[in-house]
């Protein structure tokens, strides 16, 4: 018996003694800046170098020696990307990697929902940790700046505050399974034209009020792991290399403490990547287009170069510590995390999550006479007409393109819900295949499509005309903007023919940019159904039969016509620039702010959205009537659901200061929320607008001012819509 206990106390006194040896890195009891500090004093030279560029298309070196494993990247936003091959952007033609397809997060931010963002973002972090990525490349945050714009789909609407607050919860449940958010395109991607060299003038005002919130939110607050640079130009430095953005801002003012990565063959010049703020370098020479290299991986500029520079002494390296510190930092957080879950993908709660955010998402924008909801036997011979009724709007549009594991088109859910023998489809127009840099013709007679549409269209007792933009060239896709405001592929003059032979038409509109609608007048129901992802027929049926009461509001106003639009009323300077420079003429008077302060009027106002509900505004008030510099001010006021059925309401909250200093927007959002009513019920909102919300970046200090003196508080359905308003002094 003592031999035995003997031997039992000796074996324990091995494992204590391996527990005690293992590396410091390797030890899960240790803080993650102990095991940083550990990995880090272990490495070569050269193993940090190699930390710090691709070695292949999505995947960046890890440390093999020290079993370090490799960081794996993936598009995207709204959808795990398919696997591609290790150098070219070929499909590696796996058969278990179709995902399920979120809503583009134009969809999103129309929700006016933060908790639902985090449903989303837990959702689509987990179908990116099942695939074993450990940075999703998304959120992106960029502001809504033109209609134009190629990737406004990607993002989240016109106004700072609201893209900040739904970015926020996104990227909590990203990194809840432990894969890093990558907050993009940092920052002032506002085009796609000219969009790798194109050099951004703006006003510090401008920068720091409207175009870094969102961005500053996603760090500070969302705690986001990673952030990916622009391809563009800031006062002469490419954006994934820029002091000012990188260094003083992000690292310096943010207190960032995570991993910048380049948007693909966004970095220039060896010493500004070295010096300014960049930790990984992806895809260069690249452009995101050609397939294999121009030059190898060890020829990036954070490769061989660095190395270079640092075995002269050019650099010191303590320079390099910091990235790799940066890497390693991320590294522990994701892959090297002792207790990262597992994931799940494509299934059930991932659908009703996806459907949820497209149910929440459309936007009800005319609703003459009640035309909707209809009922599933209220007609006969139902009309469905529009290329977007039945093309897969998952694909295309660049880097946000999906391989998806199923897709219910509007079509689809259309047949399903009235009955496909109720259903006659015409396409109407076609608009060729989605490729990448170049716009396809079709190959269908279009003249052909028109008339049979009209005919069926005649034939039948309501028409949904399913249309709007899609994801080519030159619509809503990457590396290209828009050409015109108006609908292509001659939906207008479809829709205008249509109207005569029939007058029960709603129209759906798959974009994430608005269009000009000239046949608005004449069409008794107009939804905005952005992309909607997998569940987009059931989400669209669901709001158009009632099932679902619709309670989307846009993120973005539509003006009447593109010149109404801010950046396009200062002429080409202002957009798309003259290829070498583009000046943000507009100032901090973007979107709303713009419409408000000089009193044009749009189509539809930022946070527009009509209910199958009615809802009463009660006045606004506050807790106060005086607030101090550092305190809060508590906003409430009643809501009651007045329709006949439930509802939910996106209420918003906008400040004004009458006199300032400097010149202000005529108001600007400082808080929402989506209110949930019963029919006939009648709640207390209650909101929060801290006082520090309500400054003004001064650039006379470089720093953030609050006057005081009188502010006011307005309650609103939307930005053209106030319903009430409050006085307040701050001391």
């Amino acid at each position: 018996m003592k031999k035995t206990m003997t031997a039992i106390l000796c074996l324990l006194g091995i494992a204590g003694m391996q527990a005690q040896t293992k590396p410091v890195y390797l030890d899960n009891r240790k803080t993650i800046e102990q095991r940083v500090e550990d990995a880090l004093s272990r490495m070569t030279i050269e193993e940090k170098v190699a930390m710090c560029h691709a070695q292949s298309k999505f995947s960046s070196h890890g440390v093999p020696r020290l079993g370090i494993p490799e960081i794996w990247m993936s598009d995207g936003p709204h959808g795990v990307r398919e696997e591609i091959e290790w150098d070219a952007w070929g499909a590696a033609k796996w058969t278990n990697d179709s995902c399920t397809a979120f809503p583009a997060l134009t969809c999103l931010a129309a929700t006016f929902n933060p908790s639902l963002s985090h449903e989303y973002g837990v959702a689509i972090g987990e179908e990116a940790r099942y695939r074993r990525k450990d940075i999703l490349l998304g959120p992106g945050v960029n502001i809504y700046r033109t209609p134009l714009n190629g990737r406004n789909f990607e993002y989240m609407g016109e106004d700072p505050y609201l893209a900040g607050r739904m970015a926020i919860p996104y990227i909590k449940g990203v990194q809840e399974n432990g894969v890093a958010a990558c907050v993009k395109h940092y920052a002032l991607n506002n085009q796609e034209v000219w969009r790798g060299h194109i050099n951004v003038n703006l006003s510090d005002r401008a920068l720091h009020e409207i175009y870094l919130p969102a961005f500053k939110a996603a760090v500070e607050e969302g705690g986001a792991w990673s952030i990916m640079g622009s391809y563009n130009q800031f006062r002469g430095e490419h954006c994934c290399h820029n002091d000012l953005l990188l260094n003083k801002i992000l690292k310096g003012d943010w207190k960032f403490d995570g991993v910048v990565v380049t948007d693909w063959g966004g970095a220039h010049d060896t010493k500004q990547s070295v010096f300014n703020g960049l930790d990984i370098e992806m895809g260069s020479y690249t452009n995101g287009l050609s397939s294999r290299a121009m030059f190898g991986y060890e020829d990036f500029y954070l490769a061989k170069p660095f190395l270079t520079m640092l075995k002269k002494g050019e650099v010191p390296v303590s320079v390099l510590d910091d990235k790799v510190r940066r890497i390693l930092r991320l590294t522990f957080r994701t892959n090297m995390m002792p207790d990262r879950p597992y994931g799940r993908f494509v299934c059930n709660d991932h659908s009703t999550a996806a459907r949820r955010v497209a149910e929440e998402g459309i936007v009800l924008l005319k609703n003459e006479k009640q035309f909707l909801p209809i009922s599933t036997n209220q007609y006969k011979k139902i009309a469905v007409i529009g290329e977007n009724a039945s093309r897969s709007l998952t694909e295309g549009g660049g880097s946000s393109t999906l391989k998806v594991k199923y897709e219910v088109s509007p079509l689809d859910g259309f047949k399903q819900t009235f009955g496909a023998d109720k259903v006659v489809y015409c396409k109407g127009y076609s608009s060729g295949p989605s490729m990448y840099g170049r716009v396809i013709a079709p190959k269908e007679n279009q003249q052909q499509l028109f008339d049979a549409a009209v005919k069926a269209a005649k034939d039948a007792d309501i028409v949904f005309f399913v249309g709007g933009l899609n994801k080519n060239h030159q619509q809503d896709c990457e590396a290209g903007d828009r050409i015109t405001y108006n609908l292509p592929f001659n939906q207008d003059k479809l829709i205008e023919e249509i109207l005569k032979v029939n007058k029960n038409v709603v129209v759906l509109l798959a974009s994430g940019n608005a269009v000009a609608m000239p046949w608005l007048k004449d069409v008794p129901a107009v939804l905005q159904a952005w992309y909607l992802g997998s569940e987009s027929g059931n989400a669209i049926a669901n709001v158009i039969t009632g099932k679902v009461n619709p309670s989307g509001k846009l993120p973005f106003s539509f003006p009447v016509k593109l010149e109404d639009n801010a950046a396009h009323s200062f002429g080409k300077l202002s957009y798309p620039g003259d290829s070498t420079n583009v000046f943000y003429k507009e100032d901090i008077l973007v979107g709303y702010r713009w419409f408000d302060t000089k009193k044009i009027k749009p189509l539809f106002p930022f946070g527009y959205g009509l209910s199958y509900s009615t809802f009463e505004y009660g006045k606004i008030a506050t807790d106060k009537k005086t607030y101090g510099q550092d305190e809060t001010i508590k906003v409430s006021f009643t809501l009651k659901n007045t329709g006949k059925v439930d509802g939910a309401e996106a209420v918003q909250v906008y400040a004004s200061q009458p006199k300032a200093s400097v010149m202000r927007p005529a108001k600007e959002l400082k808080a929402f929320a989506k209110v949930f009513l019963k029919a006939g019920e009648t709640q207390t909102v209650a909101l929060e607008v801290k006082v520090k919300d309500l400054a003004f970046y001064n650039e006379k200090t470089n720093n953030w001012t609050v006057e005081s003196g009188e502010f006011v508080l307005r309650n609103a359905a939307s930005a053209a819509d106030v319903k009430s308003s409050v006085s307040i002094q701050i001391k």
